[in-house]
Protein backbone atom coordinates (compact mmCIF):
# COMPACT_ATOMS: atom_id res chain seq x y z
CA UNK A 1 0.00 0.00 0.00
CA UNK A 2 3.03 2.14 0.94
CA UNK A 3 4.73 1.40 -2.56
CA UNK A 4 1.22 2.16 -4.41
CA UNK A 5 0.43 5.42 -2.07
CA UNK A 6 4.07 6.51 -3.17
CA UNK A 7 3.95 5.66 -7.41
CA UNK A 8 0.54 7.69 -7.05
CA UNK A 9 2.14 10.96 -5.60
CA UNK A 10 4.99 10.92 -7.74
CA UNK A 11 2.49 10.52 -10.68
CA UNK A 12 1.01 13.08 -9.70
CA UNK A 13 3.71 15.38 -9.35
CA UNK A 14 4.45 14.89 -12.73
CA UNK A 15 1.07 15.72 -13.95
CA UNK A 16 0.00 18.64 -12.24
CA UNK A 17 2.74 19.96 -9.89
CA UNK A 18 5.96 19.57 -8.37
CA UNK A 19 7.58 18.95 -5.07
CA UNK A 20 8.06 22.30 -2.53
CA UNK A 21 10.80 22.55 0.03
CA UNK A 22 10.26 20.22 2.47
CA UNK A 23 8.47 16.89 2.38
CA UNK A 24 4.96 18.40 1.35
CA UNK A 25 3.87 18.61 -2.48
CA UNK A 26 2.33 21.92 -3.49
CA UNK A 27 -1.37 21.41 -4.71
CA UNK A 28 -2.27 20.67 -8.30
CA UNK A 29 -4.26 23.97 -9.99
CA UNK A 30 -6.23 22.45 -12.53
CA UNK A 31 -5.21 24.84 -15.95
CA UNK A 32 -8.68 25.87 -17.42
CA UNK A 33 -9.75 28.23 -20.54
CA UNK A 34 -10.55 31.74 -19.20
CA UNK A 35 -13.69 32.21 -19.59
CA UNK A 36 -14.72 34.50 -23.29
CA UNK A 37 -16.05 37.03 -22.06
CA UNK A 38 -12.24 38.02 -20.54
CA UNK A 39 -10.86 37.53 -24.53
CA UNK A 40 -10.45 40.83 -26.27
CA UNK A 41 -12.91 42.35 -28.37
CA UNK A 42 -11.44 41.45 -31.55
CA UNK A 43 -10.69 37.63 -30.94
CA UNK A 44 -12.29 34.72 -32.28
CA UNK A 45 -13.00 32.10 -30.52
CA UNK A 46 -11.03 28.70 -30.95
CA UNK A 47 -12.76 26.73 -33.73
CA UNK A 48 -10.47 23.92 -34.13
CA UNK A 49 -9.76 24.55 -37.88
CA UNK A 50 -6.31 26.41 -38.99
CA UNK A 51 -7.51 29.30 -41.00
CA UNK A 52 -6.73 28.43 -45.32
CA UNK A 53 -5.50 30.50 -48.09
CA UNK A 54 -8.87 29.53 -49.63
CA UNK A 55 -11.04 31.35 -46.88
CA UNK A 56 -12.56 34.55 -48.59
CA UNK A 57 -11.40 37.88 -47.19
CA UNK A 58 -13.01 39.54 -44.49
CA UNK A 59 -15.05 41.91 -47.04
CA UNK A 60 -16.63 39.17 -48.69
CA UNK A 61 -14.33 39.45 -52.14
CA UNK A 62 -11.97 36.91 -53.68
CA UNK A 63 -8.44 36.21 -52.44
CA UNK A 64 -5.87 38.33 -53.41
CA UNK A 65 -3.80 35.48 -55.06
CA UNK A 66 -6.99 35.06 -57.41
CA UNK A 67 -7.24 38.49 -58.37
CA UNK A 68 -3.52 38.34 -58.95
CA UNK A 69 -3.83 35.54 -61.51
CA UNK A 70 -7.03 37.16 -63.01
CA UNK A 71 -5.43 40.39 -63.77
CA UNK A 72 -2.80 38.34 -65.37
CA UNK A 73 -4.44 36.50 -67.79
CA UNK A 74 -5.82 39.33 -68.66
CA UNK A 75 -2.35 40.99 -69.15
CA UNK A 76 -1.27 38.31 -71.37
CA UNK A 77 -4.41 37.88 -73.03
CA UNK A 78 -4.54 41.32 -74.32
CA UNK A 79 -0.57 41.08 -75.27
CA UNK A 80 -1.29 37.69 -77.47
CA UNK A 81 -4.08 40.15 -79.18
CA UNK A 82 -2.33 42.76 -80.19
CA UNK A 83 0.53 40.23 -81.24
CA UNK A 84 -1.98 38.52 -83.23
CA UNK A 85 -3.03 41.68 -85.08
CA UNK A 86 0.04 43.11 -85.85
CA UNK A 87 0.76 40.21 -88.20
CA UNK A 88 -2.24 39.88 -89.63
CA UNK A 89 -1.57 43.13 -90.50
CA UNK A 90 1.86 42.87 -91.73
CA UNK A 91 1.21 39.87 -93.60
CA UNK A 92 -2.20 41.20 -95.28
CA UNK A 93 0.20 43.84 -96.67
CA UNK A 94 2.94 41.77 -97.60
CA UNK A 95 0.58 39.96 -99.58
CA UNK A 96 -1.07 42.72 -101.57
CA UNK A 97 2.19 43.84 -102.55
CA UNK A 98 2.92 40.32 -103.99
CA UNK A 99 -0.16 39.69 -105.56
CA UNK A 100 -0.64 43.11 -107.48
CA UNK A 101 -1.76 41.53 -110.54
CA UNK A 102 -5.02 40.88 -108.88
CA UNK A 103 -5.80 44.25 -107.01
CA UNK A 104 -7.55 47.16 -107.97
CA UNK A 105 -5.68 50.10 -108.99
CA UNK A 106 -5.24 53.07 -106.08
CA UNK A 107 -5.82 56.36 -106.59
CA UNK A 108 -2.83 59.04 -105.28
CA UNK A 109 -4.31 59.38 -102.14
CA UNK A 110 -4.48 55.55 -101.39
CA UNK A 111 -8.20 54.81 -101.88
CA UNK A 112 -9.29 51.96 -104.15
CA UNK A 113 -10.48 53.07 -107.47
CA UNK A 114 -13.55 50.78 -108.17
CA UNK A 115 -13.13 50.69 -111.72
CA UNK A 116 -16.39 48.63 -113.56
CA UNK A 117 -14.03 47.80 -116.48
CA UNK A 118 -12.22 44.37 -117.23
CA UNK A 119 -9.27 43.04 -115.73
CA UNK A 120 -6.79 41.83 -118.30
CA UNK A 121 -3.96 39.53 -117.55
CA UNK A 122 -0.58 40.69 -118.92
CA UNK A 123 -0.87 37.10 -120.90
CA UNK A 124 -3.92 37.98 -122.32
CA UNK A 125 -2.47 41.10 -124.18
CA UNK A 126 0.91 39.73 -125.31
CA UNK A 127 -1.36 37.04 -127.30
CA UNK A 128 -3.79 39.62 -128.53
CA UNK A 129 -0.37 41.69 -129.74
CA UNK A 130 1.54 38.83 -130.83
CA UNK A 131 4.13 39.94 -128.33
CA UNK A 132 3.81 42.97 -128.56
CA UNK A 133 5.04 42.95 -132.11
CA UNK A 134 6.65 46.06 -134.28
CA UNK A 135 3.78 45.05 -136.57
CA UNK A 136 1.23 46.31 -134.43
CA UNK A 137 3.15 49.03 -133.09
CA UNK A 138 0.07 52.38 -133.66
CA UNK A 139 2.29 55.34 -131.49
CA UNK A 140 5.03 56.03 -128.68
CA UNK A 141 6.39 58.41 -126.89
CA UNK A 142 7.57 59.41 -123.62
CA UNK A 143 4.56 58.02 -121.61
CA UNK A 144 5.42 54.42 -123.72
CA UNK A 145 3.82 52.26 -126.31
CA UNK A 146 0.77 51.72 -127.82
CA UNK A 147 -0.29 48.67 -130.08
CA UNK A 148 -3.17 47.15 -131.81
CA UNK A 149 -4.45 43.84 -130.35
CA UNK A 150 -6.94 41.54 -130.90
CA UNK A 151 -9.00 39.49 -127.75
CA UNK A 152 -9.86 35.80 -128.07
CA UNK A 153 -13.57 37.32 -128.65
CA UNK A 154 -12.18 38.90 -132.05
CA UNK A 155 -12.86 42.54 -130.60
CA UNK A 156 -9.87 45.17 -131.47
CA UNK A 157 -8.37 46.96 -128.89
CA UNK A 158 -5.85 49.71 -128.17
CA UNK A 159 -3.60 48.86 -125.64
CA UNK A 160 -1.07 51.31 -124.04
CA UNK A 161 1.54 50.35 -121.91
CA UNK A 162 3.84 52.46 -119.81
CA UNK A 163 7.07 52.45 -119.41
CA UNK A 164 8.08 50.34 -116.63
CA UNK A 165 10.44 51.87 -113.44
CA UNK A 166 8.93 55.62 -113.95
CA UNK A 167 7.46 57.01 -110.57
CA UNK A 168 6.18 59.78 -113.13
CA UNK A 169 4.94 56.90 -115.88
CA UNK A 170 2.67 55.67 -112.05
CA UNK A 171 1.28 58.43 -111.29
CA UNK A 172 0.08 58.93 -114.98
CA UNK A 173 -1.40 55.56 -115.21
CA UNK A 174 -3.20 56.09 -111.84
CA UNK A 175 -4.42 59.77 -112.85
CA UNK A 176 -6.15 58.70 -115.88
CA UNK A 177 -7.74 55.53 -114.59
CA UNK A 178 -9.32 57.59 -112.22
CA UNK A 179 -10.19 60.22 -114.42
CA UNK A 180 -11.25 58.07 -117.63
CA UNK A 181 -13.05 56.15 -115.46
CA UNK A 182 -15.73 58.88 -114.43
CA UNK A 183 -16.06 60.69 -117.74
CA UNK A 184 -18.17 59.02 -120.74
CA UNK A 185 -18.98 60.93 -124.31
CA UNK A 186 -19.14 59.82 -127.73
CA UNK A 187 -15.83 62.34 -128.47
CA UNK A 188 -13.76 61.02 -125.48
CA UNK A 189 -12.15 57.47 -125.78
CA UNK A 190 -13.66 55.17 -123.87
CA UNK A 191 -11.71 52.61 -120.83
CA UNK A 192 -12.29 48.98 -121.95
CA UNK A 193 -9.29 47.85 -119.36
CA UNK A 194 -6.91 47.37 -117.62
CA UNK A 195 -3.59 45.15 -116.43
CA UNK A 196 -1.83 45.58 -113.54
CA UNK A 197 0.36 43.02 -113.29
CA UNK A 198 4.30 43.48 -111.43
CA UNK A 199 5.31 46.06 -113.01
CA UNK A 200 3.59 46.27 -115.76
CA UNK A 201 1.18 48.77 -115.83
CA UNK A 202 -1.29 48.79 -119.30
CA UNK A 203 -4.50 50.38 -120.13
CA UNK A 204 -6.79 49.06 -122.49
CA UNK A 205 -8.87 51.74 -124.83
CA UNK A 206 -11.47 50.71 -127.28
CA UNK A 207 -9.83 50.48 -130.85
CA UNK A 208 -10.31 53.93 -132.98
CA UNK A 209 -9.20 53.13 -136.26
CA UNK A 210 -8.89 56.35 -138.12
CA UNK A 211 -5.09 57.45 -136.72
CA UNK A 212 -4.85 61.16 -135.05
CA UNK A 213 -5.18 64.50 -136.73
CA UNK A 214 -1.77 64.79 -136.94
CA UNK A 215 -1.55 62.04 -138.76
CA UNK A 216 -3.89 63.09 -141.73
CA UNK A 217 -2.60 66.50 -141.57
CA UNK A 218 0.81 65.87 -141.35
CA UNK A 219 1.70 62.56 -142.61
CA UNK A 220 2.50 61.22 -146.32
CA UNK A 221 0.88 60.02 -148.70
CA UNK A 222 -2.50 60.67 -147.73
CA UNK A 223 -5.59 62.61 -149.16
CA UNK A 224 -5.58 65.98 -147.92
CA UNK A 225 -9.23 67.12 -145.70
CA UNK A 226 -11.33 68.44 -147.14
CA UNK A 227 -12.78 71.98 -145.44
CA UNK A 228 -16.08 69.90 -144.29
CA UNK A 229 -14.00 67.57 -142.56
CA UNK A 230 -12.07 69.79 -140.78
CA UNK A 231 -15.35 71.70 -139.32
CA UNK A 232 -15.97 68.07 -138.49
CA UNK A 233 -13.14 67.44 -136.80
CA UNK A 234 -12.74 70.88 -135.32
CA UNK A 235 -16.54 70.44 -133.66
CA UNK A 236 -16.48 67.08 -132.23
CA UNK A 237 -13.20 68.19 -130.28
CA UNK A 238 -14.42 71.18 -128.97
CA UNK A 239 -17.53 69.25 -127.90
CA UNK A 240 -15.41 66.88 -125.87
CA UNK A 241 -13.36 69.70 -124.10
CA UNK A 242 -16.43 71.31 -123.45
CA UNK A 243 -17.92 68.27 -122.02
CA UNK A 244 -14.25 67.59 -119.43
CA UNK A 245 -14.73 71.81 -118.67
CA UNK A 246 -18.31 72.31 -118.11
CA UNK A 247 -20.48 68.77 -117.32
CA UNK A 248 -17.71 67.12 -115.05
CA UNK A 249 -18.24 66.77 -111.59
CA UNK A 250 -15.28 67.97 -110.60
CA UNK A 251 -14.26 70.28 -113.82
CA UNK A 252 -11.25 68.45 -115.65
CA UNK A 253 -7.92 69.97 -117.30
CA UNK A 254 -6.29 67.71 -119.66
CA UNK A 255 -3.56 69.91 -120.18
CA UNK A 256 -1.78 68.41 -123.39
CA UNK A 257 -4.59 68.70 -125.71
CA UNK A 258 -3.05 68.68 -129.19
CA UNK A 259 -3.66 66.95 -132.28
CA UNK A 260 -1.87 63.58 -131.64
CA UNK A 261 -3.94 63.10 -129.23
CA UNK A 262 -7.22 63.53 -131.17
CA UNK A 263 -7.81 60.01 -132.53
CA UNK A 264 -10.44 59.43 -135.45
CA UNK A 265 -13.31 57.02 -136.41
CA UNK A 266 -13.70 55.84 -140.10
CA UNK A 267 -16.43 58.81 -140.43
CA UNK A 268 -13.95 61.51 -139.12
CA UNK A 269 -15.54 61.66 -135.64
CA UNK A 270 -13.22 63.18 -133.29
CA UNK A 271 -12.42 61.56 -130.15
CA UNK A 272 -10.38 63.54 -127.14
CA UNK A 273 -7.70 60.88 -125.84
CA UNK A 274 -4.90 60.77 -123.66
CA UNK A 275 -5.29 61.92 -119.95
CA UNK A 276 -2.24 61.07 -117.79
CA UNK A 277 -1.69 64.57 -116.97
CA UNK A 278 -4.96 65.94 -116.48
CA UNK A 279 -6.04 67.20 -113.46
CA UNK A 280 -9.46 67.65 -111.20
CA UNK A 281 -10.74 71.53 -110.32
CA UNK A 282 -13.44 72.24 -108.85
CA UNK A 283 -15.77 75.31 -109.04
CA UNK A 284 -14.21 77.05 -106.54
CA UNK A 285 -10.67 76.91 -107.78
CA UNK A 286 -9.27 80.06 -109.65
CA UNK A 287 -6.25 77.75 -110.58
CA UNK A 288 -3.97 75.54 -109.65
CA UNK A 289 -0.73 75.51 -108.84
CA UNK A 290 1.16 72.36 -110.68
CA UNK A 291 4.30 71.92 -112.42
CA UNK A 292 4.51 72.70 -115.98
CA UNK A 293 3.88 69.78 -118.38
CA UNK A 294 2.45 69.79 -121.34
CA UNK A 295 4.07 70.01 -125.58
CA UNK A 296 5.98 72.71 -126.86
CA UNK A 297 4.48 74.49 -129.13
CA UNK A 298 0.61 74.16 -127.97
CA UNK A 299 1.50 75.25 -124.44
CA UNK A 300 -0.13 77.85 -123.19
CA UNK A 301 2.35 80.87 -122.29
CA UNK A 302 0.91 82.36 -119.18
CA UNK A 303 0.78 78.49 -118.08
CA UNK A 304 4.59 77.83 -118.61
CA UNK A 305 5.34 81.14 -116.81
CA UNK A 306 3.70 80.68 -113.54
CA UNK A 307 2.32 77.22 -113.21
CA UNK A 308 -0.69 78.38 -112.84
CA UNK A 309 -3.25 76.04 -114.53
CA UNK A 310 -6.89 77.01 -115.53
CA UNK A 311 -9.35 75.90 -118.17
CA UNK A 312 -8.00 78.61 -120.30
CA UNK A 313 -4.97 76.84 -121.02
CA UNK A 314 -6.79 73.72 -122.37
CA UNK A 315 -8.72 76.36 -124.68
CA UNK A 316 -4.76 78.32 -125.51
CA UNK A 317 -3.78 74.41 -126.80
CA UNK A 318 -7.19 73.95 -128.86
CA UNK A 319 -6.77 77.25 -130.65
CA UNK A 320 -3.46 75.87 -131.71
CA UNK A 321 -5.17 72.65 -132.67
CA UNK A 322 -7.78 75.08 -134.80
CA UNK A 323 -4.86 76.74 -136.46
CA UNK A 324 -3.46 73.49 -137.55
CA UNK A 325 -6.75 72.79 -139.29
CA UNK A 326 -7.02 75.75 -140.98
CA UNK A 327 -3.30 76.32 -142.09
CA UNK A 328 -1.67 72.80 -142.26
CA UNK A 329 1.29 74.19 -140.62
CA UNK A 330 2.94 72.33 -137.65
CA UNK A 331 2.64 74.40 -134.33
CA UNK A 332 6.55 74.29 -134.25
CA UNK A 333 8.48 74.06 -137.73
CA UNK A 334 12.24 74.10 -137.35
CA UNK A 335 12.92 73.56 -141.69
CA UNK A 336 11.14 77.52 -141.51
CA UNK A 337 13.03 80.88 -141.16
CA UNK A 338 13.14 81.65 -137.09
CA UNK A 339 10.71 83.98 -136.85
CA UNK A 340 8.14 81.49 -138.42
CA UNK A 341 9.11 78.66 -136.63
CA UNK A 342 5.90 79.44 -134.01
CA UNK A 343 2.67 78.65 -135.79
CA UNK A 344 1.77 81.27 -133.26
CA UNK A 345 3.87 83.92 -133.49
CA UNK A 346 4.09 83.78 -137.34
CA UNK A 347 -0.32 83.68 -137.38
CA UNK A 348 -0.11 86.77 -134.95
CA UNK A 349 2.51 88.50 -137.17
CA UNK A 350 0.18 88.08 -139.85
CA UNK A 351 -2.62 89.77 -137.80
CA UNK A 352 -0.56 92.73 -137.09
CA UNK A 353 0.93 92.78 -141.14
CA UNK A 354 -1.68 92.03 -143.19
CA UNK A 355 -5.44 90.60 -143.67
CA UNK A 356 -6.26 86.94 -144.21
CA UNK A 357 -7.42 87.28 -148.05
CA UNK A 358 -2.89 87.36 -148.73
CA UNK A 359 -2.14 84.41 -146.21
CA UNK A 360 -0.29 81.77 -148.93
CA UNK A 361 -1.06 77.84 -147.10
Amino acid sequence: MLVSSRRAAVGSESRCGRRGPGPHYEPCIPQTNPPLAQLPANAVPPTGDTPSSNSPTPNGGLPTWKLALMVGIGIGGLIVLIGVCTFVIFYRRKRRRLELGSSPPQGPKGRALGLSQSTFTYEELKIATDGFSNLNLLGQGGFGYVHKGVLSSGKVIAIKQLKTGSNQGEREFQAEIEIINRIHHKHLVSLVGYCISGAHRILVYEFVPNNTVQFHLHGKDHPTLTWPTRMKIALGSAKGLAYLHEECNPKIIHRDIKAANILLESNFEAKVADFGLAKFASDTDTHISTRIVGTFGYLDPEYASSGNLTKKSDVFSFGVVLLELITGRRPLDRTRPFDEESMVDWVSKAFAHTSLRRWQF
